[in-house]
């Protein structure tokens, strides 16, 4: 406490504390008569009181606030703390979750029978669904933990569409050995060819594969290193999907003369084009390729070839699909591919192994031992 002489001749005994709500320095003051002790005492008594009734002072009651409102809280934090490709994706979920609950709906009258409800009404297949609750979870649980919403406990009773054939639909996430090599001979542009060989045989995204620069190629060490991703949406290149997206990838004597023909083509046709570039993969301006031209001829021909449609992601579970029949671990390949865990992945595998069993019981039961 300190006292400072006004100009009207009294004195100002002034305090400083620290607001526990904010963590914010403030001060309080009161105005006295006179400067002794039995003042000052005063004083000090009038300002603790005050004091401890601003610290117990109740916060204004919040507004209930509406689903628009918390999304745009939302938007806003998430434009400052994740990636733009993550902002872009979360941003139109948003959108289609204002459009399916209701824009003015309070999110503390939300309940897990009025979401499944307005959920079904959409008539969207129940993978959709499922995708939509997994983004409306983590916009309701964000809200909570950010003192938006008081009880986000009836979520746990909003449970996953079931969808009835999803056990068949995980075949059609990559391809079989026959489909694959009809795809490849099937495919006469050379540049999506050499892609969808490198794709197939690296494991890498497609954005990991655009954002490559030839020195991105070690041969001498045989390792690919993966760094950097390319996003078509925004234009631009930034940092990989996670930390364990940034790794080296082994090449393995199948996809060693792949990646010699790729650095030979780049060399050749930067020279053809009259362009300087890095990147390993480029169009005739020597700027990056543009993926959904790749996805679009990749679907359009594999609907030709193989009678079902595929993307460039359909090649990465390939890649997997092919290492785990091989006899390569879940966690080897885990590694390989940059995540740490994978639900496509360990569905796959466990496809991919009852596969494999029943072949083994088909040799067993053709075996003759006595």
């Amino acid at each position: 406490m300190w006292v400072e002489k006004t100009k009207t001749g009294k004195y100002k005994y002034t305090e400083r504390y620290t607001d526990y709500m904010t963590g914010k320095i403030r001060r309080v003051s009161v105005t006295m008569e006179k400067n002794n002790p039995s003042t000052k005492k005063l004083a000090q008594q009038a300002l603790l009181r005050i004091i401890e009734e601003r610290q117990n002072e109740q916060p204004e009651e919040v507004q209930p606030l509406t689903l628009w409102q918390l999304v745009e809280h939302y938007r806003a934090y998430q434009k400052q703390s994740v990636k733009e490709s993550t902002y872009r994706r979360n941003f139109y979920q948003c959108k289609a979750l204002l459009g399916i609950l209701g824009a003015d709906v309070l999110v503390e009258n939300l309940t897990a029978n009025y979401i499944k409800e307005r959920f079904l009404q959409t008539g969207e297949a129940f993978s959709t669904l499922n995708e939509r609750r997994i983004r409306l979870i983590a916009l309701l649980n964000w809200g909570y933990e950010n003192d938006y919403i008081t009880d986000v406990a009836y979520l746990r009773k909003f449970k996953p569409f079931k969808d009835a054939t999803h056990r068949e639909k995980i075949q059609d996430k990559y391809l079989e050995s026959k489909e694959l090599t009809t795809l490849i001979r099937g495919i006469e542009i050379k540049k999506w060819q050499q892609l969808t060989r490198f794709l197939v045989l690296s494991g890498l995204r497609i954005g990991e594969a655009l954002a490559l620069t030839a020195a991105d190629l070690d041969m001498y060490n045989k390792v690919i290193h993966v760094n950097k991703t390319y996003d078509a949406n925004n234009r631009s290149v930034g940092t990989p999907k996670t930390l364990c997206s940034i790794r080296d990838v082994y090449i393995q004597p199948e996809l060693e003369p792949i990646c010699r023909d790729l650095l030979l083509t780049a060399k050749l046709e930067s020279m053809a084009y009259g362009v300087r570039t890095p990147l390993l993969f480029f169009n005739r301006n020597g700027n990056h390729i543009n993926p959904f031209s790749y996805n679009k001829y990749l679907r359009e021909r594999s609907e030709k070839l193989i009678g079902r449609r595929i993307t460039a992601h359909t090649l990465r579970h390939t890649h997997a699909s092919m290492l785990l029949a091989s006899g390569v671990n879940i966690e080897t390949i885990a590694r390989r591919l940059g995540h740490e865990n994978s639900k496509v992945t360990r569905e796959i595998y466990l496809h991919v192994t009852e596969k494999l069993t029943e072949r083994d019981n088909d040799q067993i039961r053709q075996a003759k031992i006595i």
